[in-house]
């Protein structure tokens, strides 16, 4: 059989994974919460599923989700959706990106990503027959160029993929980012699709910029989200697109098809703690904040530079002052000889720079980051 997909093979994180168990290494890599998910969402997932809400629920969602996700919406942003018509809830973030590029790209469509980007972002574009055009954002502060975006823009050019705060890069669109985004749009007649799972992880006081905060800009969008990441519990694989009805509908007709519909007692329990414990969205970012700047504290000492971490539950280090070898060797070594597992950001380029960066996830237990800062310390 031939390969539609001949250049893939094992993700990234399942290589560093399988290296970190292997050799009994601290899992700084694959991006997952070392704690566990709130008290009360256990407890109401444990209630509705002993309670027979074992059957399939509507393939856009529980009505009761829906309806807490346009409130959040319209909390956190001041734009009002239909709950009905504008929200549906799918099985992880991943399925809402590939259900949204499947909706939007057609065979020889262009679509801009920008690298270092999420990997599922360019198999999902060829899938659909179109193909992925690479800007390639560079540390250490890894700014958007958007003339160069407008120089990559043609006539087979159909959408956009933004990522803010940006995985792996842990930067924020600004608002001047916004505004020159909108004009390639509307100039264009371009789509826009948003990933926003870390929504909530924004540092330093800095306000997340969704495209759900801009009518016009909503009106060309899907934007995803992840529940994952927002309450602990990515095995639950549980996220959600928000779309102008009109999109919602076209994303629908494929996601009936890709999964129908999602975890039934865990729309469920969701939807009763983003009823009942608000304040747990509004505290996130304090709470990774407090473990980036412990991490941070703690490689101090360390030779690597710490390139700032704006959004996100990831710390990007600089190991050019500590060794030359590439990235993908480095994390190699960190793990086998260190005993520390990280990402290789040249993982995420199609043409990848030389920078010497690599990638640690922050989402795990105090005493994990003071052990890993620890062993990296003594490089």
């Amino acid at each position: 059989m031939q390969s539609k997909l001949p250049n893939l093979g094992v993700s990234i994180f399942s290589q560093m994974t399988g290296l970190a168990n292997q050799y009994q290494a601290l899992n700084l890599s694959q991006g997952f919460p070392e704690f566990d998910a709130p008290t009360l969402l256990k407890e109401r997932l444990a209630h509705y599923s002993q309670s027979g809400f074992n059957q399939y629920a509507p393939s856009s969602g529980v009505p009761a989700l829906q309806q807490q996700i346009a409130e959040l919406v319209e909390r956190k942003y001041g734009l009002a959706v239909n709950a009905e018509h504008s929200v549906t809830v799918t099985s992880g973030a991943t399925e809402a990106l590939y259900v949204a590029i499947q909706a939007l790209v057609s065979p020889e469509d262009e679509v801009i990503v920008f690298d270092p980007a999420y990997d599922s972002y360019k198999p999902a574009i060829e899938l659909a027959g179109g193909k992925t055009v690479h800007i390639a954002l560079t540390a250490p502060d890894y700014k958007v160029d958007w003339q160069q975006v407008a120089e990559a823009i043609t006539d087979k050019t159909k959408a956009i993929i933004i990522n803010t705060p940006h995985n792996p890069s842990t930067k924020t669109l600004k608002q001047a980012d916004i505004e020159s985004l909108k004009v390639l749009l509307e100039q264009h007649d371009l789509y826009l699709i948003s990933d926003e799972v870390y929504e909530h992880i924004c540092f330093d006081g800095q306000a997340h910029l969704s495209a759900l905060r801009d009518e016009s800009l909503f009106a060309r969008s899907f934007v995803v989200s992840s529940f994952g990441k927002t309450f602990h519990c990515t095995g639950w694989k549980m996220g959600y697109c928000v779309a102008p009805a009109a999109l919602m509908t076209e994303f629908r007709k494929i996601h009936q098809y890709v999964n129908f519909s999602s975890f039934t007692p865990a729309q469920l329990a969701i939807a009763d703690a983003m009823a009942e414990q608000p304040e747990h969205i509004d505290e996130l970012s304090a709470f990774y904040q407090q473990k980036r700047d412990l991490l941070i504290e703690a490689l101090a000492p360390s030779r690597f530079k710490i390139l700032p971490s704006e959004g996100t539950y990831f710390l990007l280090l600089d190991y050019s002052d500590i060794s030359e070898l590439d990235d993908m060797a480095f994390c190699e070594y960190l793990v086998k000889d260190e005993g520390v597992a990280a990402i290789p950001l040249s993982v995420f380029y199609n043409q990848a720079p030389n920078d010497k960066v690599i990638r640690l996830c922050f989402a795990k237990e105090d005493s994990t980051l003071i052990a890993a800062a620890e062993k990296l310390c003594q490089l």
